[in-house]
């Protein structure tokens, strides 16, 4: 499981498996699942993560950076 942070779109994404994408599943207007062709879930992405996750704070957190173009 890898967890990168984008500070540019203040999102974050939980890699959790490798596999080929097929489509993501909207959970809230913030939260997406994506998934593989089975159905079977390889990474979470969190818009607007700040706001999102109770006591995130990504500049006090160890996060993998993420370079926008």
């Amino acid at each position: 499981m890898k967890i990168r942070y984008d500070k540019k779109t203040d999102s974050a994404y939980i890699a959790l498996k490798k596999g080929l994408y097929s489509h993501s599943k909207k959970i809230t207007d913030e939260i997406l699942v994506d998934v593989d062709k089975k159905g079977g879930t390889i990474g979470i992405e969190i818009l607007e993560a700040s706001k999102t996750i109770s006591g995130f704070k990504p500049t006090a957190s160890t996060f993998r950076p993420v370079v926008s173009a």
